[in-house]
């Protein structure tokens, strides 16, 4: 990257939050650290059967703050005598879980869901620490939403039979269910949730570099009184989360990761007869066309890619802008970046947080060294980055061709990549021009425009004139190499039942 897209040029526009104020810059800003301090255990065991328990495989990890490199705990790591163990408590479980009556399986959900509301600031702050997202976002978007999703799900547990449109249907049986480092405590609540309600038992393995919130989630379970070996997580790597997919005991995957990755578990689920659901990358397009609300909008690609760091399936990486527009939506869109406060995620004014990991941060460096090295402009907002942790300013790349590594690779950072469209028909084709399709968004006044372009595009679900908004009676899940199956929703909850046919085994 040149010196020059190093350089940000410090701008006085005012926070759009503070209108009429005294603009500052936002390294200027006074911090305002979150107060509550969370205990963390030295050491954090598997949680298997009811008991936290010892690995078998003697093996444990480290589990570090990214936006300063402390260690935060030593976690175990499950091997294969583990796996089998959790597997086995499940299906021990799943004898009696299956024929408790739905009422009383909805009112463990709604215990947990409101344990979980009562202890939101502290799951809000280690969340933050662990993983290095902003504390207003793991406090207002994320912890809000972990309840929602458990208390939806507690009011369908004794009304599956409208979800099955009358059908007589049985759960699926032991979950094996994975899930990435970008929102674990969502990413649990989005598979246990559903799972529960419909009778299941589940081993859920969080993401090694993100799994204190989960295994906090455990010691909820445990207040609620769950029954033993009905929630089993057991932590580590990527080997541990291949000995539980090919676990011949499971009887449903359930996956959330890297496009590559799900590739291997379908591959190794293939002819088993588990069932299989898979959440996996993206490369979202994001379109704004000239008649679109131009503050609003900018506003929402803000959102799209800036939100989390950028790791973030779903979001809007790429920006398609009517080329009428795209000069002063771009020369905006700079101006916005420059507000965007990037330092401490436990300052409650920090808007972009530390990068998950020092391997994440190498990727995505290589992706913007890429992106130079092809002929993009490459603009970089704010001022000096922390020296100690994982970091990276927001960046925006113009000037973008279809075949540029930037505009095709999911990059799973702060990064956005701006093309331009002169119609409609050539926004379609360009946004659907990618082997992904988990969302998009579309910005225009025109309604009928709105729904003809969510017709044309070839994505799991398209945002008009907002974006990264969810609600847990709404499916998500994408299409082509996004993977398949949904999750939220009635569609959810029918990957974890079985309608018809024969019993369990």
């Amino acid at each position: 990257m040149s010196p020059k897209a190093r350089t940000a040029i410090r701008m006085t526009t005012p926070d759009p939050g503070t209108a009429g104020a005294t603009a500052l810059a936002p390294w200027d800003y006074a911090p305002a650290p979150e107060s509550l301090k969370v205990a963390i255990a030295p050491e954090h065991q598997l949680f298997i059967g009811g008991d936290w328990v010892k690995p078998a495989s003697k093996a444990w990890f480290d589990t570090a703050n990214p936006a300063d490199e402390t260690v935060l705990s030593r976690v175990a790591e499950a091997g294969e005598r583990d796996v089998d163990r959790a597997v086995g408590a499940a299906r021990k479980a799943l004898k009696s879980w299956r024929k408790t009556a739905p009422l009383e399986r909805g009112k463990l959900l709604f215990r947990v869901a409101r344990r979980i509301q009562e202890r939101s600031r502290e799951l809000a702050v280690l969340e933050t620490m662990d993983g290095g997202k902003p504390i207003k976002e793991s406090r207002d978007v994320d912890l809000p939403l972990v309840a929602a999703h458990f208390f939806h799900h507690a009011g369908w547990a004794d009304k599956l039979r409208y979800a099955t449109g009358g059908d007589e249907s049985r759960p699926v049986g032991v979950c094996a269910q994975v899930i990435p480092w970008n929102f674990p405590l969502l990413m649990a609540a989005w598979k246990i949730a559903p799972a529960l309600a419909c009778g299941n038992t589940v081993v859920l393995k969080p993401a090694e570099t993100t799994s204190l919130t989960a295994l906090r989630l455990a010691e909820i379970f445990q207040e609620c009184d769950c029954p033993p070996g009905v929630v089993n997580i057991i932590t580590g790597a990527g080997e541990t989360g291949r000995m539980l997919v090919e676990h011949t005991g499971v009887d449903k995957v359930a996956f959330t990761g890297s496009t590559s990755v799900g590739k291997r578990i379908a591959a190794a689920c293939a002819g088993t007869g588990k069932r299989l659901t898979m959440e996996l990358g993206g490369k979202g397009p994001h379109i704004v066309f000239a008649d679109a609300p131009i503050d609003q909008a900018i506003e929402g690609v803000v959102r799209g890619i800036w939100f989390n760091q950028g790791h973030v399936c779903c979001a809007g990486s790429r920006l398609f802008l009517e080329e009428s527009i795209a000069d002063e939506f771009i020369a905006r869109l700079r101006e916005r970046m420059q507000q965007i406060r990037v330092g401490d995620p436990l300052d409650k004014n920090t808007d972009l947080g530390a990068i998950n990991s020092a391997a994440q941060l190498a990727t995505i460096r290589r992706y913007c060294e890429a992106g130079v090295r092809e002929g993009a402009e490459c603009f970089v907002s704010g001022g000096p980055l922390p020296k100690k942790g994982f970091w990276h300013a927001p960046t925006l790349f113009t000037g973008v061709q279809p075949s540029h590594t930037v505009a095709r690779d999911e990059i799973f950072g702060p990064v956005l990549s701006v093309l331009t469209f002169r119609t409609p028909a050539e926004a379609a084709s360009r946004a659907n021009d990618t082997p992904y399709g988990l969302s998009a968004g579309v910005w225009t006044s025109k309604a009928s425009k709105a729904y003809e372009m969510a017709r044309q595009l070839n994505a799991g679900v398209v945002w008009l004139n907002c974006f990264n908004e969810f609600d847990p009676a709404s499916p998500f899940g994408g299409v082509k190499e996004s993977g398949f199956g949904r999750e939220g929703g009635k569609q959810g909850l029918l990957a974890y039942l079985r309608v018809g046919g024969k019993g369990e085994r």
